[in-house]
């Protein structure tokens, strides 16, 4: 049971989907718990449909996105169904954590529990309001309203007549205020668009951490700037800058190497406009009566380069006006200026979890993303060609800052085939030309190259997480139960940080490998437990061993024997009756959670024709451990190829003769 799917694996998820409704229900029923299969359908969709796609994951922020912003926007159902919403989510989220379902990097039971209860304080007002609802929910909901049922082969187009002909009323004011919201906001909603998917990453102690933001250059120069403007600060020019004299000290001060050139202004002197934009921005410094002033409530930040370090950091996109524009030329305002709080952070993203990334191959994405924002039609190539190389040059002083504050690392020498094998891919996003440039130049021996450093790894990885992304850290699941360590494992982590983040979660007291077996062995899903298994045994030294002595196993022997048969450990042709028969229960309960009943229907009626019943009624009595998937395999699967063996038959009135008598001849019965 998979709770990640990509966008386009629409019939893998419609298929787990479907296996996550009907269990749950099931489940719920079981234990007195109320549960409504659109509502759950909808938490489903929810997750499925957003940043990251996790369906077990839940935190707060997911919580109240479902309840104040998905119901009211999307599901249509009477009032008193909608109501139930909380519970019912209530109801799914304990589902999950029973099962083992859960993403141990969302909240807690007890969180969601509490987030739930918050959340629904103001699930009645956020129902309450029409502005919420999305266009689609309007017309099915004003529908819905009036006895009709949108899903009904025809009535779409009886709704459309009635509403042409003024026979149907809805509430002109609410609707033109949602077709504003439309036209004034987003077409998609930021947490329902899937952003890509991120590799685990690494991070050193923290006091590694401590000890770089320590002797960031940035860090230590915005220190020393506060201190020089002292509790009195300093007086500026009528124009805002610092005198030319005081900025020349300053600048030897900071070791700008700015203090010698021949300048009219302070504001000509880039770094350390630079500096002095950074820590304003920062809110280190502020303007008051012409004087440039420290803030006094910054004095803790100074004193902590961890969170100086941070701030600095966090307000980078926004310098994007000093860093790429040299003050005072004939030039006109950067390109990249006026993209620059979108671009940094894509920058940063694509560098995310990449070693030694050529500049130049960003460089290009980069001015990619400035043909589609600005118009060049009209251009001569010359200008063209211009823009594209200022875009480069303010890319590399991008690039020198972020390494003065300490966030990249910046090497030269050769590029990695990695970052010009694509470039012949029939889905490669850059035009001819540009991959042209690219194959001449990513060739060349010295080239510009960017590593995300620790502490960029760490502020970057923070930001992934605000916005909703998935961001697996090594060693996060360090204490997670068994069951939702191997679950994110087998969905999340390539093999390599999958044996790291396992052989982590081994090194705690009282947690080893039969624990993890033991959560394999209670896992209610074919699929999940085939995954969990996979992981482990190929994760582990001891896996190959693990994997034969589980053959006699009597639960998870079948999943052993399915593995081992599948390597060619073990010969079909030497196993007995029983044997094939839980191979068959393990095949055909897999089957069943991947595609539902019909494809299983199909599959049994090739192999055993008209006696597929009786194929079907041999496995159900396997002895296969899994009573609810065996459950469902009779209901959904067997009792169909029952009922199809026994149809009646339409006998019609036989005509004279058709007995295999001449007509009109024979003895007559008498009465």
């Amino acid at each position: 049971m998979r709770t990640w799917f990509e966008p386009e694996e629409a019939e893998e998820f419609e298929a787990a989907k479907t296996v996550l409704i009907r269990r749950c229900l099931s489940w719920a029923g079981r234990h007195g718990l109320p549960a409504d299969d659109l509502l759950i359908t909808a938490a489903i969709d929810a997750r499925h449909q957003s940043r990251d796609g996790r369906l077990a994951y839940w935190d707060a922020r997911q919580i109240r996105r479902f309840l104040l912003s998905w119901i009211p926007r999307n599901v249509v159902a009477p009032r008193e169904i909608l109501d139930t919403a909380p519970e019912i989510l209530r109801t799914y989220l304990r589902y999950l954590a029973a099962t083992g379902l859960r993403d141990p990097r969302g909240a807690t039971e007890a969180e969601t529990d509490q987030a739930i209860t918050q959340a629904a304080a103001e699930f009645q007002k956020a129902l309450d309001d029409p502005y919420r609802q999305g266009l689609a929910k309007f017309w099915a909901q004003t529908a819905l309203d009036h006895g009709l049922n949108l899903t009904d082969p025809g009535t779409f187009e009886d709704f459309k007549n009635d509403l042409d002909a003024g026979r149907i009323r809805y509430d002109q004011g609410v609707l033109d205020k949602i077709l504003e919201a439309r036209l004034t906001e987003s077409a998609l909603d930021a947490d329902d668009e899937r952003a890509y998917v991120q590799p685990p990453i690494a991070l050193p102690p923290a006091s590694d951490l401590t000890e770089a933001a320590t002797r960031s250059k940035i860090v230590q120069q915005l220190v020393t700037l506060a201190d020089w403007l002292g509790k009195d600060g300093r007086q500026l020019t009528k124009a805002g800058n610092l005198p030319l004299t005081a900025a020349r000290q300053l600048s030897e001060l900071l070791g700008t190497g700015e203090e010698r050139l021949h300048v009219r202004s302070s504001a000509e002197l880039p770094h350390l406009s630079l500096l002095l934009a950074w820590a304003k921005e920062a809110r280190l410094t502020r303007v008051s009566k012409g004087r440039l002033l420290r803030v006094a409530k910054a004095a803790p930040l100074l004193r902590d380069p961890e969170a100086l370090w941070s701030r600095a950091f966090a307000v980078l996109p926004h310098l994007g006006g000093v860093i790429t524009t040299p003050v005072a030329t004939w030039r006109p305002a950067a390109l990249l200026a006026e993209l620059f709080d979108e671009i940094l952070p894509d920058i940063l993203n694509t560098l995310y979890g990449m070693d030694d990334m050529p500049v130049i191959r960003l460089a290009e994405t980069v001015w990619l993303a400035c043909q589609t924002s600005f118009v060049f039609d009209d251009a001569e190539p010359h200008l063209r060609d211009l823009w594209r190389e200022q875009v480069a040059h303010d890319l590399e002083s991008t690039f020198a800052v972020l390494s003065d504050l300490g966030a990249v690392e910046l090497t030269r020498g050769p590029a990695d085939e990695l970052y010009s094998s694509d470039l012949d891919h029939e889905d490669q996003e850059l035009p001819p030309e540009a991959v042209d440039r690219l194959r001449t130049r990513l060739a060349a021996p010295d080239l510009l190259l960017a590593t995300l450093t620790p502490l960029g790894l760490r502020a970057v990885r923070e930001r992934l997480l605000e916005e909703g992304r998935d961001a697996p850290l090594i060693g996060e699941l360090a204490t997670a139960p068994p069951a939702e360590l191997l679950g994110v494992l087998t969905q999340h982590y390539p093999p390599q940080e999958a044996a790291a983040e396992l052989n982590a979660w081994l090194s705690h007291p009282g947690q080893d490998v039969e624990s993890l077996l033991e959560a394999i062995r209670a896992c209610p899903f074919r699929t999940r437990t085939a995954a969990m298994l996979s992981v482990l045994t190929e994760t582990l030294p001891q896996g190959p061993a693990l994997l034969r002595n589980l053959r006699q196993d009597p639960i998870l022997g079948p999943t052993a024997l399915t593995f081992l048969m599948d390597e060619g450990e073990i010969d079909p042709g030497t196993l007995g009756e029983r044997d094939h028969l839980l191979l068959g229960a393990e095949n055909f309960l897999t089957l069943l959670e991947l595609g539902g009943p019909e494809p299983l229907i199909e599959q049994l009626r090739a192999m055993a024709g008209k006696d597929a019943y009786e194929f079907a009624e041999a496995v159900l009595a396997s002895g296969h451990h899994d009573a609810e998937g065996l459950a469902e395999m009779r209901d959904l699967v067997a009792e169909p190829l029952r009922a199809g063996r026994h149809r009646l038959r339409l006998v019609h009135s036989a005509s004279p003769g058709e007995r295999g008598r001449p007509k009109g001849t024979g003895k007559k019965r008498r009465r």
